[in-house]
């Protein structure tokens, strides 16, 4: 069984898609990855919205630049949640961003961050964590490690900070003698 289906509209942005199977495999989320376009591909984008309802998909990622219809195309065609990654191809990702997360009434686009597959693929677990207990205490986890990691980048610039000053007064120190 596949629980999210990840559709980019390039191969090209195969990086993006990356970082959201590298949460997904850390959350043990079954997923499938494939290339199509809305504009160019329609057909093959239907067959694979069809297959995905056959097997019980909850979520869509789809990853797009330019116009970025990718995600709107999905979701008027499932009630599924889409979940759009904006790509940074032209105008600094902002055409992508604003097409995601502009969608008409009663057909919406969830839309993360230009490039960020990463939080896309946190957002589709947190959505299977409502009635996932085990994702639910995953997700807890995975926060408290965020936690950890920035009070361990706190302390360590601390202490940089202070071997910083340290150096300086020795150096002026010696300058003086």
């Amino acid at each position: 069984m596949t629980d999210v289906v990840i559709i980019l509209g390039s191969k090209s942005d195969k990086e993006i898609a990356r970082k959201a199977t590298e949460i997904f495999d850390r959350f043990g989320i079954e997923y499938t990855i494939t290339v199509a376009s809305a504009h160019r591909t329609p057909a093959r984008l239907a067959e694979i919205i069809e297959s995905a309802h056959k097997n019980n998909v909850k979520a869509f990622i789809a990853i797009a630049g330019l116009s970025a219809h990718l995600p709107g195309v999905v979701a008027s065609s499932t009630i599924k949640p889409v979940i759009g990654v904006p790509v940074n191809s032209a105008l600094d990702g902002i055409d992508a961003l604003l097409s995601i997360a502009q969608m008409p009434t009663g057909i919406p686009v969830a839309c993360v961050g230009i490039g960020r597959g990463d939080n896309a693929a946190i957002l589709a677990v947190q959505l299977m964590a409502v009635e996932n207990m085990e994702l639910a205490e995953k997700l807890t986890n995975h926060r408290k490690e965020l936690i950890e990691m920035i009070e361990k980048d706190a302390e360590s610039l601390l202490d940089e900070l202070v071997t910083a000053r340290r150096a300086a007064s020795n150096n002026l120190l010696q300058r003086l003698n």
